[in-house]
């Protein structure tokens, strides 16, 4: 089986690192907002160029705080994506506030401005787009929209770490960024972690606060907060990935480039789009055909995993179709009923792309 990303390659690779980092960390008994939690942030913030960087539990959490931290709540509602993992919804709902969702660029897959403009009312005080798949959204227009209606930027970076937009990090443009380490990330732990990235003294403040249950000084407690505190062994293993995040994501490039070329010359399938501003880092490679469910067959009937991300757009799911039986978005639509994505981590050699372009060339 060729998996959709090659985790044991890159464990292998770190393995002394990390091993040892993880033998100090037992030693020294640190476990909670430790040295290495704090030494993380600090070089993360050093990479996206930003002056706070805050690790949190997971990237659902990171969302969930920086709307929190950005006054979000009850009545308000946020302009984002249907067609994106439901976290990004789910953090909107947290806080009380409703998502209004609006359709996607029918190219890059990434949420509309002009969709985005159309879609503001006077409760509209926040806008999250998803970086999809790595690649980065239109954040000039998007910016713009909000500087100009006086709307929260709040970036959703789950898939987009080390993705740059003309040299500047994506998580660095709006208001609040917020990252996403599940292991099969481009910089993934061994289990959940987020990062909340933030210019803002006060959003900082508050989101430390917010996620290490309500208090800045041990046993004070100024507001209800949350445990959500990345954990001090994951840090280990993210400072170790961290030093490399430039060679994963460029190892990614790499892989989806070749697919592209070798896939140029099919008519049944169109490749990603890469807009030659935003750096593409390739957390999915994804294509489009109006025969996916044969061609993904034919990958799977060869031992080639593959997936669908996402088969049913957030507007359509079970939990928001009272909320959005009237809503349309029929890119959206199209493109949940026609993508699949392909296996793509650094360590996929030539011979397996060459493989799976052969398999799917082949498909009748």
């Amino acid at each position: 089986m060729i998996p959709m990303v090659n985790l044991k390659a890159q464990y292998a690779e770190i393995k002394d690192e990390i091993e040892q980092g993880l033998a100090e960390t037992i030693e020294n008994c640190t476990f909670i907002l430790g040295p290495n939690v704090q030494a993380f942030e600090q070089e993360t913030a050093k990479y996206l160029g930003a002056k706070h960087v805050i690790g949190v539990a997971s990237g659902t959490d990171a969302l969930h705080l920086a709307l929190l931290a950005e006054g979000i709540g009850a009545g308000d509602e946020v302009i984002t994506t249907a067609f994106t993992f439901i976290a990004t919804a789910e953090a909107i709902k947290y806080v009380g506030a409703t998502p209004v969702f609006v359709d996607i660029d029918p190219k890059s897959f990434n949420i509309c401005p002009e969709a985005i403009a159309k879609a503001i009312t006077p409760k509209t005080k926040a806008v999250i787009p998803v970086h999809l798949f790595g690649q980065p959204a239109d954040i000039d227009k998007i910016a713009k929209i909000c500087a100009d209606h006086n709307l929260k930027l709040i970036e959703d970076c789950a898939q987009s770490f080390g993705a740059r937009i003309n040299g500047k990090q994506t998580g660095t443009f709006g208001d609040v960024g917020a990252f996403s380490f599940f292991p099969s990330k481009n910089l993934g732990a061994f289990g959940d972690g987020g990062l909340v990235v933030t210019n803002s003294d006060e959003s900082a403040a508050k989101i430390k606060r917010f996620r290490n249950h309500g208090s800045d000084v041990r046993y004070y407690h100024d507001v209800i907060g949350y445990n959500s505190r990345l954990d001090e062994m994951q840090a280990v293993i993210l400072r170790a990935k961290l030093k490399r995040i430039d060679q994963y994501n460029q190892g990614r490039r790499r892989v989806a480039h070749l697919y592209s070329a070798l896939l140029a010359t099919n008519p049944a399938v169109t490749t990603p789009f890469e807009d030659g501003i935003g750096e593409h880092v390739y957390h999915q490679y994804t294509l489009l055909s109006d025969r996916r469910d044969h061609v993904m067959k034919a990958l799977q009937d060869n031992q080639i995993a593959c997936a669908v991300y996402y088969p049913v757009p957030l507007h359509q799911q079970n939990v928001f179709k009272d909320e959005c039986k009237n809503v349309s978005l029929p890119i959206t639509e199209s493109v949940a009923a026609n993508c699949f994505s392909l296996p793509i981590c650094p360590y996929l050699d030539d011979a397996s792309i060459k493989k799976i372009v052969d398999v799917i060339n082949s498909a009748d």
